[in-house]
């Protein structure tokens, strides 16, 4: 389906039209419609799936049809982090480009002055307000805010929410919102928590769910068995062997993220590290170099394995087996984002073959056996993993040379049928 077949404004559909988005995901195909018809949703659909369009655009059309009062704030967008926060701020620039709705990003980590900034968009009714549960309950602590005129409520990334114990917060947050409001609720995960908040906060929602917390097929998934002293090497010659750029490493822990930098940088790699404990503005500038392909090499923890649109990495490296199934779905979802294919290597040490087994089971196969290099000596017998886990990684490693970039995709002006070319990736 294509944008335009849906009943959105013409001014989203100018801004669109401008960004060279034509074709509609499925998430957001199944979404906006009912979103439109102002109705409760709750959308299950793994990252990369374009759910910040699903959202973003019925609720800018809804604004331009509503009768609502410009003076007070009309929409409250949460976001689980600082990072994902900005991510919709600059989305909702572009696609709000044409219309006349005013927006204010409240996360922590910024000045003084942004604090003001923030305190005025509040006090003076921005038409949209994206936040942190945290920090918008500062503001709410210090300050009087209005949330008579809230019509829309918006929770982007619910379970990740709940998961850092945000669940009372955002409980706070709507006993102060009007009960005659849509609320739309986004989740990468359907737990039971999810469920009793939406049974809490909803009204007879309307349930989509796309391709439930499953990687997608365009992601190339492998693994290592190898011993913890060889994945320095490894990933050494992974990286130098290939000659690869935008490439992200998941290490479990800060202090191991902090090591495998310096190691990297000390072999001439790229690399910079992201963390909970740099400032927000170092953190901003990394990511920044990182979009603009000035870093090779992206290490971090899980800050950034949600809600970071970056989407153009080529590898994923699971440095550390994620403990949780659901953390290796959002960590290699980082790549084959927006019709883009890409690559995930997990790096399977014996005492993480527990780990890795649960995660091959969560998956319903087992994945692509890659051969440790000679040069790094020899590789833990399968019979480690098989004592540990029952399973270890199978089948043999083929070094594959298929084409990483862009799926090509029908391309077509509004109501014209016409075919252009050069299409950015989709929302």
């Amino acid at each position: 389906m294509y944008f335009d077949e849906l009943a959105l404004s013409d001014e989203v559909l100018d801004a669109l039209w401008d960004m060279h988005f034509d074709e509609c995901t499925p998430v957001q195909e199944q979404t906006i419609p009912v979103i439109l018809d102002r109705r409760d949703v709750i959308s299950c659909a793994q990252t990369g799936t374009g759910k910040t369009a699903a959202y973003i655009l019925p609720l800018l059309t809804n604004l331009a049809y509503d009768d609502h009062d410009p003076d007070k704030l009309n929409a409250i967008i949460m976001a689980p982090t600082r990072e994902l926060a900005q991510q919709i701020d600059q989305q909702m620039e572009g696609f709000g480009f044409y219309v006349p709705f005013s927006s204010v990003a409240i996360y922590g980590g910024k000045d003084n002055g942004a604090w003001g900034n923030q305190v005025s968009g509040l006090q003076k009714g921005a038409d949209i307000v994206i936040a942190t549960p945290g920090r918008l309950l500062a503001q709410m602590n210090i300050y009087d805010v209005d949330f008579s005129g809230v019509k829309y409520f918006i929770l982007d990334e619910a379970d990740r929410m709940l998961d850092m114990g945000f669940y009372d917060d955002i409980m706070t947050i709507v006993r102060k919102l009007p009960k005659d409001r849509q609320t739309i609720m986004f989740s990468a995960t359907m737990p039971p928590k999810i469920r009793q908040m939406a049974k809490a906060i909803m009204h007879d929602p309307v349930e989509v769910q796309i391709a439930v917390s499953r990687p997608p097929e365009t992601i190339h998934q492998m693994c290592a068995q190898l011993f913890e002293a060889q994945k320095p090497g490894f990933v050494q010659m992974a990286l130098q062997g290939r000659n690869l750029k935008k490439v992200i490493i998941f290490a479990g822990k800060k202090q191991r993220v902090k090591d495998l930098t310096r190691t990297l940088r000390m072999l001439k790699i790229d690399a910079r590290a992201m963390h909970s404990d740099l400032e927000q503005s170092e953190r901003d500038q990394v990511m920044l170099d990182f979009r603009n392909s000035k870093i090779d090499v992206l290490v971090a923890t899980d800050v950034v394995s949600r809600g970071i649109d970056v989407t153009d990495v080529p590898l994923v490296i699971n440095y550390d087996v994620p403990h949780d199934p659901e953390d290796y779905v959002h960590r290699i979802g980082r790549t084959a984002r927006a019709e883009n294919s890409g690559e995930a290597i997990t790096l399977v040490a014996p005492e993480d073959a527990r780990y890795w087994s649960r995660i091959q089971q969560f998956l319903k196969k087992e994945i692509e056996k890659v051969p440790l290099p000679e040069a790094l000596g020899e590789a833990p017998k399968d019979d480690v993993y098989a004592t540990r886990s029952g399973r270890g990684c199978s089948g043999g490693f083929r070094h594959s040379s298929r084409n990483r970039g862009a799926h090509p995709h029908k391309s077509r002006g509004r109501g014209q049928g016409a075919h252009r070319s050069g299409s950015k990736p989709r929302p």
